[in-house]
């Protein structure tokens, strides 16, 4: 009899998950802290939420991920930032309704500033990201079968077009609405996701280099042709 053979392991896999999940951490913990304004050659000014220079990190490892390793695998990733992001809210909601120590009581504002997001915020972020991503990895893997694995750059920057689509208009409508008119609503929307896949657009040579390493490193290059795109599943 031959040993049972388990799903294969790779070496960097676990590495570029991580990285996935810390970005998309970073995003909503340290971006949503800040709203930045640049004055831009041509443009003009520009603000922006500051999360919008880590969230468009996690749909680049989210393009590697299922570029090199195929949906299933990024579907793992998904699952696994989506839960660090719904433990790391909670954490944040515990940390910011503990009693302030009285020579803390002054700084209790400003912790609140940065961690305190409504459960309005917290939902939108949970959802937006969950369908968001889902959609990005989707399409990747169906333009990568239609497209025979030629022309990267049409699927990392087609399926991002999709993805962060999805994930603006469902964040910004579920968090905002009702709180900003709808001009302002579009508005801010419009600029994020220009920005979000401006990104995508100038990351294009770094996801080619990197896929191409970690290709060859891994000795893989997944095509999902009998893939169950059910994002309801965690396994392979």
């Amino acid at each position: 009899m031959h040993p049972q053979q388990g799903p294969r392991q790779f070496k960097y896999y676990d590495l570029i998950l991580t990285a996935f999940v810390v970005a998309l951490l970073c995003s909503n913990l340290i971006g949503p802290a800040k709203i930045a304004q640049l004055d831009l050659p041509v443009v003009g000014l520009v603000t922006f939420g500051a999360g919008v220079l880590f969230f468009p990190v996690s749909y680049l490892f989210g393009d590697i991920l299922t570029e090199v390793y195929g949906y299933g695998r990024d579907r793992r990733a998904v699952w696994a930032g989506f839960a660090a992001l719904g433990f790391a809210s909670f954490m944040a909601f515990v940390v910011v309704n503990l009693p302030a120590a009285p020579f803390w009581a002054d700084r209790q504002p400003a912790i609140e500033t940065v961690f305190g997001n409504t459960w309005r915020i917290v939902l939108a972020s949970l959802i937006a990201f969950w369908a968001g991503s889902f959609a990005n990895s989707y399409v990747l893997a169906k333009m990568k079968v239609w497209t025979q694995g030629r022309w990267l750059w049409t699927r990392t920057i087609g399926s991002t077009l999709v993805g962060e689509l999805i994930d603006s208009a469902l964040f910004y409508s579920i968090a905002f609405w009702g709180v900003m008119t709808t001009e302002q609503l579009l508005t801010v929307m419009l600029t994020q996701y220009v920005l979000k896949t401006s990104w995508e657009v100038v990351a294009t040579p770094l996801t080619y280099w990197v896929v191409k390493r970690l290709k060859a490193a891994e000795q893989v290059d997944h095509f999902d042709t009998n893939t169950n795109f059910t994002p309801f599943k965690i396994s392979v």
